[in-house]
């Protein structure tokens, strides 16, 4: 199981490395304005986070010794694990904000649904990989890959974790039509899509849930109670101005009218302080990296490697495009976090492994393949 080959180093993805460490630095930086001033009582967040960071550092180490393909294996006893985890949350979970979605382990309340986005992703990525086709899925190849999506779905929005679990729904439609669908599955799916989300809003939400829809259609109808959040949201990244107004400056977050500042709207914090300059430089290096993933997904030596990689790449895409809307105020407020920027161990480690695993599929381009493995 354990291999070691010199090319590996030298066929390493250093550039995207660097751009996570710079990434995950910018983040820290952040995160240290946003908790300030510190509390007198307990670890800042800053630090935790920066203890989570390095976890995830020795994840990616530990991961790189491995084949990629090895997941292939182990895919199924993965999904187990998540979906057992899923299950132990409805009875023995952690509640707070009135939900029920963490598992604590004493030093660390562990997420569980976030392990179940990239646990999807690797399989769905190994069953798409086993049964390639060349003209296109039928609704009949689909049955799999939406039984395997719809159950972790179905657990999280029991917690009640609705972003969370229309995240999975991202990365199942992200997938599928990157693998190629016949027209006709198109169509049966997009129908099936509209019409699931007409019955979902009249016998699914909750009230607060069509709360947050209703107040991002008008922010204003509310502004001291559900359009707080949204409006303090705008007004951060609107005051930072071209420049911003200087690192540990900015008054939305450190006068306290920004709530989840340190979490969800970590990006408005910065955007406050760094301006519109300082924001196009962090979403520039940011979206680089998922660009470069892309990129290293092309030169993948097999079709589980391309799959693997761009489905993690949506994976961290498709939240951040979300987060920073939400924070625009151009989406409903859904709780989905910014990757490697908002506050949260798990989020932070199960992006950091995803990152592992697109390192780990570059550094084995040059490997011959092992072959479809059943």
């Amino acid at each position: 199981m354990f291999r070691f080959d010199r090319r590996l180093l030298i066929h390493f993805d250093w550039g995207l490395l660097i751009m996570l460490l710079l990434i995950c630095g910018m983040a820290l930086f952040n995160l240290y304005s946003a908790s300030y001033p510190p509390q007198p009582w307990g670890t800042p967040p800053y630090l935790k986070q920066l203890y989570f960071f390095l976890m995830g550092f020795a994840a990616i180490v530990f991961l790189l010794g491995f084949d990629y393909q090895e997941l292939h294996f182990w895919n199924y006893f993965f999904y187990g694990v998540v979906v057992l985890l899923l299950l132990t949350i409805l009875f023995i979970g952690k509640s707070a904000g009135g939900a029920q979605r963490w598992i604590s382990l004493g030093f660390f309340n562990l997420q569980p649904s976030e392990l179940a986005k990239l646990m999807l992703v690797i399989t769905l990525a190994s069953y798409y990989s086993r049964k390639d086709v060349t003209d296109g899925y039928t609704i009949r190849q689909l049955v799999v890959p939406i039984v395997l999506t719809a159950v972790p779905f179905l657990l999280i929005l029991l917690q009640p974790d609705l972003g969370t679990a229309l995240m999975l729904g991202f990365i199942f439609a992200s997938m599928t039509i990157f693998v190629k669908l016949r027209l006709s599955v198109y169509l049966i799916l997009g129908g099936s899509a509209v019409g699931c989300a007409f019955l979902a809003w009249e016998h699914l939400l909750l009230p607060y849930q069509k709360q947050r829809v209703q107040t991002f259609l008008n922010p204003e109808a509310d502004p001291m109670g559900h359009g707080y959040q949204i409006m303090q949201s705008k007004i951060a990244v609107g005051s930072g101005g071209q420049f911003g107004r200087g690192y540990l400056e900015g008054t939305q977050g450190h006068l306290h009218f920004l709530p989840e500042r340190h979490t969800d709207f970590a990006f408005a914090v910065w955007s406050e302080e760094w301006g519109f300059a300082g924001s196009m430089f962090f979403l520039g290096v940011y979206f680089l990296m998922l660009v470069w993933g892309l990129y290293s997904s092309m030169f993948a030596r097999d079709r589980f490697g391309v799959l693997l990689s761009f489905g993690i790449v949506m994976l961290i895409f498709w939240q951040a495009v979300i987060n920073l809307l939400m924070i625009l105020g151009l989406l409903p407020v859904v709780g989905i976090p910014l990757p490697l920027v908002s506050y949260g161990g798990s989020s932070l480690l199960t992006t950091m492994l995803g990152i592992g695993i697109l390192l780990n599929v570059r550094m084995r381009r040059f490997q011959s393949p092992r072959g479809q493995i059943d």
